[in-house]
């Protein structure tokens, strides 16, 4: 029985260049109102259910753990507006550092070619 090796090619530039423009809309998701983070999060799913690499499996599903955690913390807080504005104001400050943070931290061990 013969296995067919193209399918295990490595990766070439292009699926890196795919990588960081994931990280970069992530980051710059709050600037969109969170739609850049949408779409990276479609391209993410969409990606990661072909992927073999360990190391670009690894950063897809912590990208998508790191929104749907975002967007937890962000509807479970949202009640904070409406009681007192500077809670919650204060409460999605520190979301949003949290998701800078595990962007930017994720975004740079991707860039040392290291598990998230």
């Amino acid at each position: 029985m013969q296995t067919n090796l193209t399918q295990y090619e490595g990766k070439t530039p292009g699926d890196r260049t795919v990588m960081h423009v994931l990280y970069g809309l992530h980051t710059l998701a709050w600037f969109s109102g969170g739609v850049f983070a949408v779409i990276a999060l479609i391209v993410n799913y969409l990606r990661r259910s072909d992927e073999l690499d360990t190391l670009y499996l690894a950063h897809h599903n912590y990208m998508i753990a790191t929104f749907w955690w975002t967007l937890l913390w962000l509807v479970l807080l949202s009640p904070l507006w409406l009681l007192f504005i500077l809670p919650g104001a204060i409460a999605y400050g520190i979301i949003w550092l949290w998701y800078l943070y595990r962007c930017i931290k994720g975004w740079m061990r991707f860039n040392g070619d290291r598990l998230p």
